[in-house]
């Protein structure tokens, strides 16, 4: 896939403000998106869409098909006939502004969604309910087996509740019959629980109805959705439960071996996901048609795909359950390029993005580039003073090195902010970033030095440059969202304040976007005229 020239912002949309405890896809995304055709960005990055559970991480997810119900904006419900007004009143503990408390949302929101959900199928119009017996038919690949694990994950989460059972899942609590997605127990529970199923079902009718219109939304603005999935799925999924030959099970349904990466950058102890690892083989002797489908349904949601440690279709780090770091993984091959011809067969040349981070390997590059999928580069990378050399600088994230079928950012969801970054870099570092901007010898201001950073993504040559929007603002390690490896609370919680989309710094920070992407070419077809002399010289 060859990418054109453009720019944009990563952005979640748990992240947008304005609405009770929780960002939501409703009036207050519409507004980030006339924010960013305002600022003549053509990108809006986000993360997995998919429902979360602990640890509230978007890349652990009941369904990597399903919509998050947290992101459901309840007004729109309200005002589309689906709910009445007065169940929508949040209580006092959910807040419109400050970090996003998941546990408190979860409490108050499902059983509002719900009680909207039994109101809409008792009260839907002709229309509307014609719209949802069409989702339900189109959708039901994935969506019979959602909707009934989620059932049977509630009702079995409150018993373990009750019993003070820690850590139940699927595969260690459940009973057997179930645990295994045998035909007869799975058909028995739909007949005595058929209500709360058709519940679920709602739900994500709702999500799905919202996030395409807002898509259509965005896309008429001439802004394109690039979304994220993860190369694995969460053990306490939908997908595993309902497709254990095609995952590394042992009879019981638990992981024999798990994902995870060796010590690298982030962690010295290597990063242990826990995730369960695919069976290749049978993934290929169903000619890849879980993963097609994937994609496909991916598709139907956002314009381009990154798909998260692509490194994994490649060899795969296999870590045997039980351990506690991922110290002691071994490699093992991926499905390579036979997933990526049935791909390339089935969908033609689709819009994927390669996150090509850590242990990347010829064999790794080969893969990317024999599919001609564009990877990834991190300006944070890029003045790691291991890399310089003694003769120049040849680190692969610095811009002189890169190819331009990539797409650079200053930073990930897994970095410190740029502003983070740079007030606990080392003089060296900031003398090598003072050099690089201003040439030998040379040393430039720390002050806004984000902002020349961010100027500097967007003069490279990479086609996509993709800015989180805290470094567009200069926001410090406060607004992070992710640190791997942790689960102390503050991840994925932080949001967006309202004068970030209007007011005075606002106009200013559009009006400095719009003039980076005049001078370097991004998201506009136009020649960029020289400023006439005693003109103010763009911030930047």
């Amino acid at each position: 896939m060859e990418l054109q020239r453009r720019s944009g912002i990563l952005l979640h949309p748990t992240s947008l403000p304005g609405t009770p405890g929780v960002g939501t896809i409703g009036a207050a995304a519409r507004a980030f998106v006339d924010w960013l055709a305002e600022s003549q960005q053509t990108l809006w990055q986000i993360l997995p869409l998919g429902p979360t559970g602990y640890g509230d991480s978007p890349y652990a997810s009941f369904s990597t098909f399903a919509g998050n119900p947290l992101m459901i904006d309840l007004e729109d419900v309200v005002a589309r006939g689906w709910a009445e007004a007065a169940i929508i009143v949040p209580p006092d503990y959910i807040k419109t502004a400050g970090p996003v408390d998941f546990g408190a949302v979860v409490w108050w929101k499902m059983p509002v969604l719900k009680a909207a959900a039994t109101y809409f199928l008792q009260h839907a119009s002709a229309q509307d309910a014609s719209a949802y017996k069409k989702f339900v038919a189109e959708q039901g690949f994935w969506l019979e087996n959602y909707s009934l694990f989620m059932s049977i994950k509630e009702f079995y989460d409150r018993k373990s509740q009750e019993e003070q059972v820690h850590g139940a899942m699927w595969s260690t609590y459940w009973p057997s019959e179930l645990a295994r997605h045998e035909k007869k127990a799975v058909q028995q529970w739909l007949a005595q629980h058929q209500q709360e199923v058709e519940i679920q079902k709602v739900i994500q009718f709702f999500f799905f109805t919202q996030w395409q219109e807002l898509k259509v939304y965005a896309n008429g603005k001439g802004i394109a959705v690039i979304g994220d999935i993860p190369i694995f799925v969460a053990a306490d999924s939908a997908d595993v439960w309902a497709n254990q030959h095609l995952f590394q099970l042992d009879e019981d349904g638990r992981a024999t071996a798990v994902a995870g990466v060796p010590p690298d950058y982030f962690s010295a102890t290597g990063q242990l996901w826990g995730n369960p690892l695919y069976d290749w083989e049978a993934m290929a002797a169903e000619g890849y048609e879980w993963w097609l489908a994937r994609i496909k349904a991916a598709l139907e949601l956002v314009d381009y795909i990154r798909i998260d440690h692509f490194r994994g279709f490649e060899a795969y780090w296999a870590v045997p359950a039980g351990e506690e770091t991922a110290v002691k993984g071994q490699w093992l091959p991926g499905p390579g390029h036979r997933l990526f011809q049935a791909i390339r067969e089935s969908l033609g040349d689709i819009p994927i993005i390669a996150e090509d981070l850590g242990v990347i390997t010829e064999e790794v590059r080969r893969l990317r580039d024999d599919f001609e999928l564009p990877g990834m580069k991190i300006l944070q990378f890029a003045f790691d003073l291991k890399e310089a050399g003694q003769g120049g600088c040849v680190n692969a994230f610095l811009p002189h090195m890169y190819s331009p079928n990539c797409v650079v950012y200053t930073g990930t969801h897994d970095n410190d902010t740029m502003e983070g970054w740079l007030s606990t870099a080392s003089e060296e570092e900031l003398a090598l970033i003072g050099e690089y901007l201003e040439g030998p010898g040379k040393t430039c201001p720390r002050k806004d030095l984000y902002r020349r950073l961010v100027q500097l993504a967007l003069s490279s040559t990479a086609k996509f440059a993709v800015i989180p929007l805290q470094d567009i603002y200069g926001l410090g390690s406060q607004a992070r969202i992710n640190t791997p490896s942790t689960s102390d609370g503050t991840n994925w919680i932080w949001r967006m304040e309202d004068w970030m989309l209007v007011g005075e710094q606002s106009t200013e920070v559009v009006s400095w976007l719009k003039r980076l992407g005049l001078l370097y070419g991004r998201n506009v077809v136009a020649v960029v005229e020289p400023l006439e002399k005693g003109s103010e010289t763009p911030q930047g």
